[in-house]
């Protein structure tokens, strides 16, 4: 299974913002496209906690070793 990368989670995340603004969008599709945007953006915010996780770690290797 190919995971998308968090660029492509905000991407994605845009283009269902896009139609969630359309007039004519149903209510039942609306609340799919709302799940569908929120488990992007839930997605993308943990792989930016990853990340932090991931320079703190450099950080406390790098000024450990100076």
């Amino acid at each position: 299974m190919k995971t998308d990368t968090f660029e492509q989670k905000v991407e994605e995340s845009k283009k269902i913002l896009n139609q969630l603004m359309n007039p004519d969008i149903t209510l039942e599709e609306s609340l799919k496209l709302y799940e569908k945007g929120l488990a992007h953006i839930k997605d993308a915010q943990k792989m930016i906690e990853e990340a932090k996780v991931k320079i703190e770690i450099i950080e406390k290797d790098y000024s450990g070793s100076q």
